[in-house]
């Protein structure tokens, strides 16, 4: 008997069956998402990129900070992203609306360095917000900033210059041994600029009706640590 007509429509049914549970389904149920019009604030959320952003998301991509770093805030009880005793890396956990705007989303693969989605919204290792010249700083060598850093040195996104005039008020603040030489001055390249606008463009902090009221993980019964923060 001839058996290879059923082998061939068990596999096609098995690849058929793949396709609408990975591609249709999500398809229907994200792909309706609109953006969430705020009559309020008079913008349509998530925001667009600004162009300076949308450029250093290209430096991003091609740097391949994706390796390291994640763009996806963990709700609470799947780790200590957000709440009590947790990294802050978020006020709430990433939902499908934060990415609608992007055509591509990186939420990376692994953790070597932090998460960066919240970025322009945390504070820095001193406490302070995040500002374009410690992340000038930090990006040109990580450990003028944060010593036990991990992340290589992307020197090649700044140029050293002479100083014409009065010098540039994007120039680096620079100790020895990496001060230029007299008259001249350290300062970020277009490309180092866009990434830097890229990265203080990443904030998710509107509260969308999705995330008004998601998962809260039960309280520890007596003797027992909460879940997620061991």
């Amino acid at each position: 008997m001839n058996r290879a007509p059923l082998l061939f429509l068990g596999v096609f049914s098995a690849l058929a069956f793949s396709f609408v549970g990975l591609v249709l389904t999500n398809q229907l149920t994200y792909g309706s998402f609109t953006t969430h019009v705020d009559e309020d604030e008079g913008n349509a959320f998530p925001l667009q990129l600004p162009g300076a952003a949308a450029q250093g998301k290209l430096v991003y991509q091609d740097l391949g900070c994706v390796s390291c770093h994640t763009q996806q805030v963990r709700r609470e009880g799947f780790g200590p992203d957000i709440g009590e005793h947790s990294r802050g890396w978020g006020e709430r956990q990433s939902v499908a609306r934060d990415y609608l705007r992007e055509e591509r989303v990186l939420l990376g693969s692994q953790r070597v360095g932090p998460d960066l989605r919240n970025l322009a919204a945390r504070k820095n290792a001193a406490g302070a917000d995040f500002t374009a010249d410690w992340l000038y700083r930090y990006i040109f060598d990580p450990k003028l900033v944060a010593a036990e850093s991990s992340m290589p040195r992307y020197a090649f996104l700044f140029k050293t210059q002479k100083i014409v005039g009065q010098p540039s008020p994007k120039a680096l603040a620079l100790p020895e041994p990496y001060a230029p030489e007299a008259g001249h001055e350290i300062v970020p390249t277009a490309r180092g600029e866009a990434l830097v606008a890229y990265l203080l463009s990443l904030k998710d902090t509107y509260a969308y009706p999705e995330t008004k009221n998601v998962y809260t993980p039960p309280e520890p019964k007596a003797g027992e640590k909460k879940e997620g923060h061991e």
